[in-house]
């Protein structure tokens, strides 16, 4: 058995298991302040500052000035994408829960890989057949069966 794969699957599974939490703590703390924008923000300057005291106690070398201005403007998305999915995290768990946020989640995630992958986006494509597709509707089943958008409220 490889360790290192059985090592990353693990982390990657507590990893998940804490997203829920951090949303539920985000949108707490934007119930008893200024909102779910407020709560977004403070997730996001209290994450920087972790990272950035990571960052110096592990002696990670910075790329210069003229490095980064010559990156692709696009590689500057996911700062983005990452606010974006902290202040909807923060925004709809009240209104979800926290498994069905995360239910969605997952789906919309596994939907986007596919298509990602399908288009060989920033890595060498992987098409779409027809096993992968049949997780994706598992995926989808499980989110619904989660969801229970008939259900009453």
């Amino acid at each position: 058995m490889n360790l290192w794969l059985l090592g990353s699957a693990a982390l990657a599974a507590i990893v998940g298991m804490v997203l829920p939490l951090q949303a539920l703590l985000n949108a707490r703390l934007g119930a008893l302040t200024a909102g779910p924008l407020f709560a977004s923000f403070v997730s996001f300057a209290v994450g920087t500052l972790a990272l950035a005291m990571v960052l110096v106690v592990a002696r990670t070398p910075w790329p210069s000035c003229r490095e980064l201005a010559a990156l692709p403007p696009g590689l500057w998305l996911g700062g983005i994408i990452g606010a974006v999915f902290v202040f909807c995290g923060t925004l709809l768990v009240p209104r979800l829960g926290a498994a069905s946020l995360i239910c969605l989640i997952v789906f919309g995630q596994v939907v986007g890989s596919l298509v990602v992958d399908h288009l060989g986006v920033l890595s060498t494509p992987r098409p779409v057949d027809a096993v992968r597709l049949a997780g994706a509707a598992l995926v989808c089943v499980g989110a619904l069966l989660v969801v229970r958008p008939w259900g009453t409220a």
